[in-house]
């Protein structure tokens, strides 16, 4: 498949707005390990090539193992992420596929309790940042 159009040149004043919500999303309080679960998460689940092969990259550099990028898509089945991470995860995949029903009510509960009404905000931001990637990339044919 080729490489369609570049958003960023043919619509720049809409791409840049979603560069300063990323922007807002790098500058936020979320953890740098957070901020790449979410994005390698939410990039599996819509299958986007050219964001995983990013943030999987991205997440290794700042520490992240390769045993919990390799079994993140199985993170239920696994001790290897914390209670937090797993509520975090949840909530991503909830607010990814909105369609499925929403985001519970136990998902929401439980990450207000785990992070607090601001850090959840932070969080919701980041997974609906990333959705907004994910698209741009699939749609435009954006190759690795």
């Amino acid at each position: 498949m080729s490489t369609r159009l570049d958003l960023a040149q043919s619509f720049p004043e809409a791409y840049k707005a979603i560069m300063e919500l990323e922007m807002k999303i790098q500058k936020s309080d979320l953890t740098p390990i957070h901020k790449e679960l979410i994005k390698v998460r939410v990039s599996q689940i819509n299958g986007c090539a050219f964001c995983l092969n990013m943030h999987t990259q991205e997440a290794l550099k700042i520490g992240e193992t390769a045993q919990r990028l390799f079994l993140l898509n199985a993170w239920k089945e696994t001790q290897l992420f914390t209670a937090e991470e797993k509520a975090i995860l949840q909530l991503a995949e909830e607010v990814t596929l909105i369609h499925q029903g929403g985001v519970a009510d136990s998902t929401y509960t439980q990450a207000v309790a785990f992070f607090g009404e601001s850090y959840t905000a932070q969080l919701i931001m980041a997974v609906i940042t990333i959705n907004t990637w994910n698209r741009i990339a699939i749609s435009t044919a954006k190759d690795i």
